[in-house]
């Protein structure tokens, strides 16, 4: 089990990502696409890496944007973990 930041972890690790949005336990970030099936693409490669790791995100989609939250509940807030996926999609993003 990931062990929980502390806050000045957690805003340190926030400033690191693009976009990404401090919201109470989670981080945040909404994802806008040309066509709504790009939009599925996307969340289709986020829930296959999420199940590789077993960790979830929060997903929403609303006709071309994609809403993401994390957090570990396991941990009590965010870990490493998550701020590491936040990384890895945004670079499946880049690639759709």
């Amino acid at each position: 089990m990931a062990n929980r930041l502390s806050d000045t972890e957690i805003s340190t690790a926030v400033a690191q990502l693009t976009g990404w949005k401090l919201d109470g336990k989670f981080i945040v970030k909404k994802y806008r696409f040309s066509e709504f099936l790009k939009g599925v693409a996307f969340v289709n490669e986020i829930a296959n890496l999420s199940e590789e790791k077993n960790h979830h995100p929060f997903i929403a989609i609303d006709y071309k944007l994609v809403t993401l939250k994390l957090t570990s509940w396991s941990a009590g807030g965010l870990t490493d973990l998550d701020t590491a996926l936040a990384k890895r999609y945004d670079a499946i993003y880049e690639q759709i």
